[in-house]
Formats: structure tokens, C-alpha cells, sequence
């Protein structure tokens, strides 16, 4: 049996923008998708922890070191700038394995989206 489990989460960052004519998508600092081990096109549900919005898009990598955190498209409907979002993907696995498996959580701090270390 395979199942679906959480694979990684960028637990609230803030919203740096929104761009409504912008082909649909979310834009994440290069390097929090590094750490998160979350790759472009990969798609992940967001959470609007000011509004309770969820949804899924697919990402687009942003400029390392930039913070950035862009909704695009419709999606950007979903949110307002400064709105505190949490980020996950997920990953279908045997039952057997995923008993086992850790996921990536990375909790940036949210006034500059930048990992603490």
C-alpha cells in the first residue's frame, strides 16, 4: 500500500509579494527550497495562517539570499503581503517506509525568511 506523507515544510515566512499578472505559481528563496529539498515545478499546498486560505500551486526558485516568498497568478488572490504562510510538499511512499521517514521541517525567521542557523 502506498501513502502520502508530509516530505517537508517551511513553516511561516511572510508573504514579500503578490503578483497577480504573473503566469501561476509561488517563488521561494533558492536557498529555502535547498534546504526544504523542495525542486522547481515540485507542487506544494499552501497555508494562509492570516485568512485560513489553502491551496496548491507549483514552485519557481527565487533569487538566493533574496527572502522571497511570491505568490503569482490567481494564487495571489489568496494572500496579502506580510501574511504569514506555511509551505509543504509531499511524497507517496510504501506504508513500511514511511513508518520511518523524516521530513525536511526548516522554520526561518519570519521577519526576513532567511534560515537560522
Amino acid at each position: 500500500m502506498f501513502i502520502q506523507v508530509l516530505k517537508s515544510k517551511i513553516h511561516r515566512v511572510s508573504v514579500t509579494e503578490a503578483n497577480l499578472n504573473y503566469i501561476g505559481s509561488i517563488t521561494i528563496d533558492q536557498d529555502l527550497m535547498d534546504a526544504a529539498q523542495i525542486i522547481p515545478n515540485e507542487k506544494v499546498a499552501i497555508v494562509n495562517n492570516n485568512n485560513g486560505a489553502r491551496f496548491e500551486t507549483y514552485v519557481i526558485p527565487g533569487e538566493r539570499a533574496s527572502g522571497v516568498i511570491c505568490l503569482n497568478g490567481a494564487a495571489s488572490r489568496l494572500v496579502q503581503t506580510g501574511d504569514i504562510v506555511i509551505v509543504m510538499s509531499f511524497a507517496t511512499m510504501e506504508l513500511e517506509e514511511a513508518k520511518h521517514f523524516k521530513p525536511a521541517l526548516i522554520f526561518p525567521d519570519t521577519a526576513t525568511n532567511r534560515i537560522i542557523s
